[in-house]
């Protein structure tokens, strides 16, 4: 296959990486690692070596934890009942099928409503639910960081 075409694979995934962080139907760090180790291939590991893909996978793994802790954190700092941890997780797979505006919010809503399901109080499942999408935004931030970080040791080993 021509190198050419390869490099554009290689973009790719690593755009369709960036789209996946945001939306849980793409496994984005994934993707965006996979473009990386494509691009380091294409050039036989000569400029990005495994030095530099080792760190990049350790990005990569910290990116994927963010996912869990950062959710788990919010819900847990607000004391959170496992019904609302699972209603997050439920909210958040019925939010791919509503677009962008699902992705977002749809977390926040299954979390109030398990935590409300399981107390019964209205005050308590907002905070849990507040509490929960407060904590997905900040993985989702923290993941888009680590990504940029990713792809920023990928450029700079390239070039130097």
């Amino acid at each position: 296959m021509n190198d050419t075409l390869l490099w554009i694979l290689s973009i790719a995934l690593i755009v369709a990486g960036f789209a996946g962080i945001v939306l849980p139907a793409l496994p984005g760090t994934l993707l965006v690692f996979g473009g990386i180790v494509l691009g380091a291939w294409i050039d036989d590991f000569t400029r990005v070596g495994w030095f530099a893909l080792g760190a990049i996978a350790v990005l990569a793994v910290l990116a994927w934890l963010m996912d869990y802790i950062a959710a788990m954190l919010g819900a847990k700092r607000a004391g959170a009942s496992r019904l609302a941890i699972v209603g997050a997780a439920v909210g958040t797979v019925a939010g791919i099928f509503m677009g962008l505006v699902g992705v977002l919010f749809m977390p926040l809503v299954g979390a109030a409503v398990g935590e409300y399901m399981a107390r019964r109080q209205h005050g308590q499942a907002v905070r849990v639910g507040i509490a929960t999408w407060l904590g997905l935004m900040a993985g989702m931030l923290a993941k888009f960081v680590l990504a940029f970080m990713m792809v920023g040791i990928f450029c700079v080993a390239l070039v130097v």
